[in-house]
C-alpha cells in the first residue's frame, strides 16, 4: 500500500485495488489455448484467482496486515498495541487511525 506519487504525509485511508476480474480471465484464457501438461496447472491457478476475487475488501484488509507483520518478523497478537505499533514502523504513510482499522479488519478475520 505504498508508491502512490504525491502522498507523502500519513494517511487515514486505505485503497485496495481490485484487478482479480482481469488475472482471472487471462488465466482462463491460458486455460483453454494450453496443453495436456499446462492444464493441471492453469486450473489450479484459476480456481485460486477466482477464490481471491470473491474475497471481500475485509478480509483482503485482513490478508495484507497479516502478511505485512509477517514480512516484519512480528509474532505477537495482532489485536496488540505493538502490533499497530510495528504495523506503521512498516508502512510510515499510516495514521494511527488507519493502523487501527486495518487492526480490526485482522482480528475479526483472526477468529
Amino acid at each position: 500500500m505504498t508508491g502512490i506519487a504525491g502522498l507523502k504525509k500519513k494517511q487515514d485511508f486505505v485503497l485496495v485495488v481490485r484487478d482479480a476480474d482481469v488475472i482471472v480471465a487471462a488465466l482462463r484464457e491460458a486455460l483453454a489455448e494450453a496443453s495436456d501438461g499446462e492444464r493441471a496447472g492453469l486450473a489450479r491457478a484459476v480456481a485460486l484467482a477466482e477464490a481471491k476475487a470473491a474475497a471481500d475488501t475485509s478480509r483482503l484488509r485482513a490478508d495484507w496486515v497479516h502478511a505485512r507483520l509477517a514480512a516484519v518478523g512480528f509474532t505477537g497478537d495482532v489485536g496488540s498495541v505493538d502490533a499497530v505499533r510495528v504495523l506503521r514502523k512498516a508502512e510510515p504513510t499510516l495514521s494511527l487511525l488507519a493502523a487501527v482499522l486495518l487492526q480490526k479488519d485482522a482480528v475479526a478475520r483472526s477468529e
